[in-house]
């Protein structure tokens, strides 16, 4: 068992209703309906309205179900907000794209906060503006659980290469304004869906920065995802050392397994033990 908020996000358009009880059945953490970048400007009004059932439909019960809104200084965006306070069920979880302001999530939490008290919004940083934006966004509502890097569009906007090193800096300063905020921080999808391999080093490449998730494009890359954000056994009982060593020392410094170690190695391994360890 892990208590960890999100290790993989599944993204499935709206529009493709064929493929909502695969999404939700996929094992992804949290199952997210598209209504933005994978919907065509014409068929917005469509997804808004088959969108409702991702959140109804039997397979639904009992998965975290979460939607990407449209950007919310465009039109589409509002008319998302105002069909998504009439779905017989509201969705709990909200992905804000382009998100540049904190102003943009509480004009969010303002519309949808009374028709669901319990939600939680994601931002998506995926501007020039969001990233210099970042600290202030993640800092900006207790209803804000996670800032996600949006690649494409900020690689995009500022003339970069779709690569893991040109935008590093990017999301390093996304990283460091989540935790700063003590929120998670979520990774974009690796485009390249039949190439897990790719997926994995990009995961891990992720998981070692500080993200503590990814967001999948297809089912496939779920289990990879997961693993990838997972520890295994081996690691799992290494926290326990460090963490018995820490409580043997009254938390000071001290060595365990040759390795030197103290207060930041005692407090990442709890960490990881609150997570992911139910042998306790």
């Amino acid at each position: 068992m892990y208590a960890r908020y999100c290790r993989s996000m599944l993204c499935t358009p709206a529009t493709a209703v064929g493929r909502y009880a695969t999404c939700h059945r996929s094992g992804a953490d949290i199952c997210l309906v598209d209504l933005e970048d994978s919907v065509p400007p014409q068929d917005k009004a469509e997804a808004r309205d088959r969108g409702s059932a991702f959140f109804s439909g039997e397979s639904a019960s009992g998965r975290r179900c979460a939607v990407r809104m449209n950007t919310l200084t465009e039109s589409e965006g509002m008319r998302d907000l105002l069909a998504l306070r009439e779905y017989p069920i509201r969705p709990s979880i909200v992905l804000v794209p382009k998100v540049e302001s904190p102003r943009d999530i509480e004009i969010v939490a303002r519309l949808l906060r009374p028709v669901r008290p319990d939600l939680e919004l994601c931002a998506v940083i995926e501007t020039p503006r969001g990233v210099e934006a970042a600290a202030a966004i993640a800092a900006t509502s207790p209803h804000l659980r996670a800032l996600v890097f949006g690649s494409a569009d900020y690689a995009s906007a500022i003339g970069a290469q779709l690569r893991w090193e040109p935008l590093a800096q990017a999301r390093t300063r996304v990283v460091n304004a989540a935790r700063a905020a003590e929120v998670e921080a979520i990774d974009s999808p690796t485009f390249h869906v039949q190439d897990l391999a790719a997926l994995r080093r990009e995961a891990i490449l992720a998981r070692d920065l500080g993200f503590s998730g990814k967001i999948a494009l297809h089912p496939r890359q779920v289990a990879v995802i997961n693993q990838v954000f997972s520890p295994d056994a081996a690691s799992l009982e290494a926290a326990r050392r460090v963490v018995a060593a820490g409580q043997r020392s009254g938390q000071g410094i001290t060595t365990v397994d040759g390795v030197m170690v103290g207060r930041p190695f005692f407090e990442a391994s709890q960490r990881l033990l609150d997570e992911f360890d139910s042998s306790g």
